[in-house]
């Protein structure tokens, strides 16, 4: 009589399939930015908007932080060194017109009495997104979710 079982190239092939499985299930699940990443993300933006409008009051001189959608990066006007943000974020900027370098650049700028031309950097990821907002009036940024 045969005895009840699995054979060995049974065994092999569900091994295999939980390889591929355990190997793809983390991509499906985790591909984007983690919610701190995220959440850092908009800091940092907020940050060097906070610092432009900063040096635009105590300096008396315009200020613009430029924003480079495609690369995901952002500098002060007049400042050599960029912040880099996480590859899989998602990034949207709406500034006035005059601010618009092309499709994927712009600036917001603030102007020595305080004002900015005003603006939002929306930082997302997925579902999740933060909205940072300078108000044209009074240069306040703030961060919304």
């Amino acid at each position: 009589m045969r005895e009840r079982g699995f054979t060995l190239l049974e065994l092999l092939v569900v091994v295999t399939i939980m390889g591929i499985v355990y190997a793809l299930v983390p991509q499906m699940f985790f591909s984007g930015v983690s919610g701190a990443d995220l959440r850092a993300s908009s800091r940092d933006i907020a940050a060097g908007l906070r610092q432009a409008r900063s040096i635009a009051v105590n300096e008396k001189r315009e200020t613009a932080v430029t924003l480079d959608l495609e690369k995901r990066v952002f500098a002060l006007a007049g400042n050599k060194r960029t912040i880099q943000l996480p590859e899989k974020l998602d990034l949207k900027l709406y500034t006035a017109q005059s601010e618009i370098v092309n499709e994927r650049q712009g600036s917001i700028r603030f102007f020595p009495d305080g004002s900015s031309t005003g603006g939002r950097v929306t930082v997302a990821s997925g579902e999740r997104k933060f909205l940072v907002d300078v108000d044209w009036l009074t240069g306040k940024v703030s961060i919304q979710n």
